[in-house]
């Protein structure tokens, strides 16, 4: 990778490493509480459902279903110009948490979305340091 990468990146946090390093190996990780079991995303140091420290990361199958999207047309930072119209989603994860995300591998008209399709993970390594996990039609 280059450090030509123009758009605006994520900033890991100590509570996010680990995802951040999952990603680049192309493993989609989500915490789960040991107290509870509810998975969450996005990683925190306690559970938001029962308010426990006692988290874990677990491996997330990578499936979910389009729970909502957008088509982008104006781009919202220059270094996105060159790729509208894209599509950003928010994808209901198998295991329960919601993802924003995008979605790739399908032309970004309303008629190829449909609220509820499946989806599957795919990883978008930007920099050295930040893989993206986006999500396509599942096969």
């Amino acid at each position: 990778m280059t450090g030509s990468y123009s758009k605006p990146l994520p900033t890991p946090q100590p509570e996010s490493d680990y995802y951040w390093q999952s990603a680049r190996h192309g493993k989609l990780v989500l915490q789960k509480c040991s107290d509870c079991s509810e998975a969450q995303f996005y990683p925190r140091v306690f559970c938001t459902h029962c308010g426990s420290r006692a988290v874990e990361w677990v491996s997330a199958s990578g499936r979910g279903t389009l729970f909502t999207f957008a088509i982008v047309h104006a781009p919202p930072h220059p270094g996105f110009a060159g790729d509208v119209p894209y599509v950003t989603a928010i994808v209901a994860l198998e295991e329960g948490p919601m993802l924003p995300s995008n979605i790739v591998g399908v032309e970004p008209e309303p008629q190829n979305l449909n609220i509820g399709m499946p989806l599957e993970v795919v990883f978008d390594a930007v920099t050295d340091e930040i893989t993206l996990p986006r999500f396509r039609p599942a096969k």
